[in-house]
């Protein structure tokens, strides 16, 4: 059994988490240099009518597909790969990254005096057998002034992030009640995540 697992995440916030659990991990990113690319976007794209849990576990698996492909086309040692994918949702419309700035603000305005879900799927890949879970919390938002979303914005903070915020950042000035995982909303709920990894033989 290797002691180390490879997560399949540019999120810093992953690694920071997983150093937490103590678990010994190396990046396995796409697109490094003389690599194929891959195109992330793509398995992002929402599908008709899809609903926000089918979405999360979906784009997950897809993203754990291609970190597997990755793994074997550079041929590096066999380990366990962790791969992890959050979005927001309120009712049935998901919030992913925003686009710019303007985006962003209009979802924080839609957030804004309402409670979502933040929904986060794990995967991981070990051998031929692929363990999952999923994590769901509830967020209520305070009501935001227009003055005081473009303000957040304007930190740069909820760009790259799922529904435009980032709970561990200033955000947390207006999060008025939160039900679930914090480390789910922040990226890799931690207690599903354990559980997964003690499923494939690590001591956790």
């Amino acid at each position: 059994m290797p002691d180390f697992i490879y997560l399949a995440s540019q999120s810093p916030r992953r690694r920071q988490l997983l150093e937490q659990l103590g678990v010994r991990h190396e990046l396995l990113l796409p697109n490094v240099d003389g690599d194929e690319p891959e195109d992330a976007e793509a398995i992002e794209v929402v599908l008709s009518g899809e609903a926000p849990t089918a979405y999360v576990e979906r784009v997950t698996g897809l993203k754990l597909d291609a970190a597997v492909a990755r793994r074997a086309r550079r041929g590096l040692p066999d380990a366990p790969i962790l791969c992890s994918d959050t979005t927001v949702a309120l009712g049935r419309t998901i919030y992913g990254k925003p686009d710019d700035s303007p985006h962003a603000a209009r979802m924080l305005g839609e957030l804004a005096g309402h409670e979502h879900r933040v929904l986060t799927a794990v995967a991981l890949q070990v051998g031929p057998k692929r363990l999952s879970a999923l994590s769901v919390s509830r967020v209520t938002f305070a009501a935001m002034t227009p003055a005081q979303i473009d303000a957040y914005v304007a930190t740069g903070e909820p760009l790259g992030k799922a529904g435009a915020y980032g709970i561990q950042g200033r955000a947390a000035a207006y999060v008025e009640h939160l039900a679930g995982s914090y480390s789910g909303i922040m990226g890799l709920p931690m207690y599903e995540t354990a559980q997964l990894l003690r499923a494939a033989g690590f001591a956790i």
